[in-house]
């Protein structure tokens, strides 16, 4: 059988940079990832008076974690590392606690709060390792990620004011 030989990457980055990047990233993948089976999961369990609100507001969230999850994983192919795609390796790398249970309401959008803000806290801990590495394109896609979890973060929070 004939291996192709793949051609060196040759991006600007050397790669020690683009390998704490990408492991930076890979945390980042997979507290995305646990986020979106939560969200995805209170969509499908919520009950109680808000029920029609929480359902389509939990819809949308998770559609925009899910695509997501494939920028940040196609980010890491673009730094030339294998993204982590096992429950295994996500749940090794997340910094997000999972609900075992069925939470009220209440405790879910709470729980969700927590979630993003973990995710906001990954994202900050990723900036300094991009910027050292001189890494636009990563610093852009880190941005974009921390303003959709601080609104996500603030409309959730918002549900919750008496």
């Amino acid at each position: 059988m004939k291996t192709t030989k793949v051609e060196p990457i040759n991006i600007g980055i050397e790669e020690k940079a683009r390998k704490e990047v990408s492991e930076g990233l890979a945390q980042l993948l997979a507290d995305t990832y646990t986020l979106y089976l939560m969200t995805h999961n209170f969509h499908w369990n919520v009950t109680g008076p808000m029920f029609l609100t929480l359902h389509l507001a939990f819809e949308d969230q998770y559609n925009e974690l899910w695509k997501a999850v494939d920028l940040v994983a196609e980010r890491i192919r673009a730094l030339d590392f294998p993204a982590p795609g096992t429950y295994a390796q996500f749940s090794r790398l997340t910094s997000i606690q999972e609900k075992q249970e069925v939470p009220s309401a209440d405790e879910m959008i709470r729980a969700l709060v927590e979630g993003h803000e973990a995710v906001i806290h990954t994202v900050r801990s990723i900036f300094p390792i991009a910027e050292r590495a001189d890494d636009q394109v990563t610093t852009d896609l880190l941005t974009m990620r921390m303003v959709a979890h601080e609104k996500t973060a603030w409309m959730l929070r918002s549900l919750l004011a008496a």
